[in-house]
């Protein structure tokens, strides 16, 4: 099932999200709606406080549903190490249309885990560490937005509450 995705601003996607218990048959059906909802969006990841769920859980896939080895799904997910930086511009499911340069490491290894509640650990690189991040930030109640400093940042939040007041966000 497509679920909706909340948007910035929205005071769930605030929040931060709580640790899953088990992962039960409700867990694994949150699991098979986000992958839905993110092929269908289209995105390449999706953290459940995205959907409205205050659980730590998200779900990527840079292939686009291309490659199924490509999908990724993390319970629970810890960084175990993060290191570089790199500077790239990164959009949000939760921010529509908009667009911004994120400081985000080249290099993230995250543990967590998997659908059937076995324990991995994934290194990524370059634009899978920037999605782990992302979504990371996600489970912390941080959207990208959060992360701009100055006129940029200012900008976006105008265009929001402008978008807001007219009904269209």
């Amino acid at each position: 099932m497509i679920r909706p995705i909340l948007r910035y601003g929205q005071s769930s996607l605030h929040q931060p999200a709580s640790e899953v218990a088990v992962v039960d048959d409700e867990v694994q059906r949150l699991v098979e709606d986000m992958i839905e909802t993110m092929y269908a969006a289209p995105g390449v990841g999706l953290a459940a406080t995205q959907v409205g769920v205050p659980a730590r859980l998200f779900v990527i896939d840079l292939s686009l549903g291309r490659r199924a080895s490509d999908l990724i799904v993390m319970i629970n997910p810890v960084f175990v190490a993060v290191e570089g930086m790199q500077l790239e511009e990164e959009g949000c499911l939760s921010v529509p249309g908009f667009n911004a340069t994120v400081v985000r490491p080249a290099r993230a290894v995250v543990r967590g885990l998997d659908r059937s509640g076995g324990e991995h650990t994934i290194d990524g690189r370059e634009l899978l560490a920037r999605a782990f991040q992302h979504e990371m930030d996600h489970l912390d109640g941080t959207l990208f937005v959060d992360r701009l400093r100055g006129i940029k940042k200012e900008l976006i939040v105008r265009k929001i509450q402008k978008l807001k007041r007219s009904g269209r966000w």
